[in-house]
């Protein structure tokens, strides 16, 4: 049986090569059907109306010949999958690792991602997240242009290969968290509009014009692909992109129905399956319980912890890090989650966010001291490791790793990868391709940043400079990063203090010494502290019993229950008494 939604055509016929077109039936609320069964690997795609040219399937498995050509039927069900045994993995106490599958390898693929599961398995990581993999046009791109949610980009090895790489995950004990993006569709190769109403032309978010979540079918449509991924792809989780530019009026908000109908297909599974929200609206309600009127996402991201974490360590104060040179900012986001409850956000020019209730367990955050937009969305892509020597990279790491919430990295930051991640496109269309170029540098000059260190995102080189460099991983500094990011890793499986939900067995005190990045921080998780001296100098804690771990050992000593901790240095101690300064 094929069926598609299209209540804007007045005719529709399946197209396939050598054969005549077939008439389907129009049917109640826009369907179209028709009784045709397709086999593996048949292409086949939708004439709609009069107009004789071929569209692809809104709702396509597979794409081998890229976005506006035929769609190729792909049977999810031939793959005998080898994860019988997987049982899933809790968001709770796990580590995130998120990464962009065409610059993860030289490959570039989901097989040669597979090549490198047991370096993830070896550093302690228990989710693997990875940025949009869906139908964009062109080679390369980040994957928020997608524009055929259903489809596995045929670059990465289609929907075999992804179904391949689950597979080996579940095989070493990692979870899956697929990237999806349901709040637009890119500018090239979106003919979902001359199917039926799915986008509201006349309401546009910033990437565009907004998802008509008035219509059931195109609820459905996003509904139905969330289900795809977790059922017949067996994925564990979905990361929402910027949940923010849902705008829906109807009730149930569409991110509850999605969190509901989930929950019955993990009920049904025997797994958990996790939902994670992207939000800018510093909105506990996401994450709340639906019996205290909250949606029951499992979590959020937070980009609080990381601004506050970022001013920490760089001083980078322009923008939207002004309101974190506070020196309560690090604090308040160590010990409540969101910096902006309520309070005004300068670079906003209102008030923002809302408290999150005390019951909420911390986990529910996702937190991170690097990821793909706060790296690939500066002007030159550039990473903490080109702008922090090895002792701050170290702090990085002991920061990222005990963080209330659930913490997650992005691929290389565990050895300082030397490589950046830069805004990458590959539009072939050359006015599409022109105008991200111009857009791009229009943006940063506004921000006062010399357009010629704005790299051209459409220049192959752009992307090739963003790949990987694995051979880095044991050299030098590089490796010791690595290994610090491992036994980190590890005291946080061992020490239950670093995976207690509890925000009520958080506490935090800071002091100034010579400016922004120049505070000592005492971060208390229980019987645990973190104990922080980014100072030029030398810095004392009293109250201290045991150094657990510290970022350079031979800095670190304890005489007398004092801690002396040498200028950029961190360590994990045990707590030695009452409630001390720092």
């Amino acid at each position: 049986m094929i069926e598609v939604w299209a209540p804007r055509a007045t005719r529709m016929r399946l197209r396939r090569p050598h054969r005549p077109d077939a008439e389907l039936r129009s049917a109640d609320d826009g369907w179209w059907a028709g009784e045709i069964e397709l086999a593996d690997g048949d292409e086949y795609g939708f004439v709609l109306d009069e107009a004789g040219s071929l569209r692809p399937d809104p709702r396509s498995r597979r794409q081998p010949r890229g976005v506006h050509e035929a769609s190729m039927f792909f049977d999810i069900r031939a793959h005998a999958w080898m994860d019988a045994g997987w049982t899933g993995r809790q968001l709770a106490g796990g580590i995130l690792y998120e990464l962009h599958i065409g610059t993860f390898t030289d490959g570039g693929t989901l097989d040669a991602a597979i090549e490198r599961l047991d370096h993830l398995v070896r550093l302690g990581i228990t989710h693997v997240e990875l940025l949009p993999v869906n139908g964009f046009n062109g080679i390369h791109n980040w994957g928020y242009d997608g524009v055929l949610w259903y489809t596995v980009h045929e670059g990465y090895g289609g929907p075999a290969a992804y179904q391949r790489f689950v597979d080996a995950a579940h095989a070493r004990g990692l979870a899956v968290i697929q990237d999806v993006v349901y709040n637009h569709l890119g500018p090239s190769g979106n003919y979902m509009p001359e199917f039926g109403p799915y986008l509201r032309d006349a309401e546009r978010n910033a990437w565009g014009s907004s998802i008509n979540l008035d219509e059931r079918a195109v609820r459905d449509y996003i509904i139905d692909n969330a289900l795809m991924w977790l059922r017949d792809y067996h994925v564990d989780g979905l990361r929402l992109d910027a949940v923010h530019a849902l705008n829906d009026r109807s009730h149930p908000h569409i991110l509850q129905e999605l969190a509901e109908t989930v929950d019955a297909l993990s009920a049904h599974l025997g797994r958990p399956l996790t939902l994670i929200a992207e939000s800018d609206l510093n909105e506990p309600t996401l994450i709340m319980p639906r019996e205290a009127r909250g949606y029951g996402l499992a979590a959020q991201w937070c980009d609080d912890w990381h601004h506050a974490v970022h001013v920490a360590l760089t001083g980078e104060t322009a923008g939207y890090y002004e309101d974190f040179a506070d020196l309560d900012a690090l604090p308040k986001v160590w010990t409540g989650g969101f910096f902006h409850d309520g309070t005004f956000s300068s670079f906003r020019g209102r008030e923002h966010g809302y408290p999150i209730p005390p019951d909420v367990p911390a986990w529910r955050l996702v937190t991170f001291v690097q990821d793909h937009d706060q790296i690939g969305n500066r002007a030159t892509g550039d990473r903490l490791s080109h702008i922090l020597g090895y002792d701050r990279l170290a702090i990085a790491a002991m920061l990222a790793l005990t963080s209330p919430g659930t913490p997650m990295l992005f691929m290389g930051e565990e050895w300082g990868a030397s490589t950046p991640w830069q805004f990458f496109t590959s539009h072939p269309e050359p006015e599409l391709g022109e105008a991200t170029a111009k857009g791009r540098i229009a943006e940063f000059a506004r921000m006062g940043w010399d357009e010629s260190l704005v790299p051209d995102p459409q220049d192959p080189e752009t992307f090739l400079r963003s790949r990987l460099r694995w051979d880095e991983t044991s050299i030098g500094d590089h490796a010791r990063l690595l290994a610090l990011y491992g036994d980190l890793a590890r005291l946080r499986r061992e020490r239950s203090e670093l995976t207690d939900p509890a925000f009520a067995s958080l506490a935090a005190e800071a002091a100034d010494d010579e400016g922004v990045a120049a505070r000592t921080f005492r971060l208390r998780r229980g019987a645990l502290a973190v104990c922080v001296n980014l100072t030029s100098h030398r810095a004392e804690f009293d109250e201290v019993g045991a150094v657990v771990l510290a970022t350079d050992a031979g800095a670190a000593g304890v005489m007398d229950g004092v801690l002396t901790l040498g200028p950029d240095t961190a360590a994990i101690i045990e707590e030695g008494g009452a409630r001390s300064r720092p």
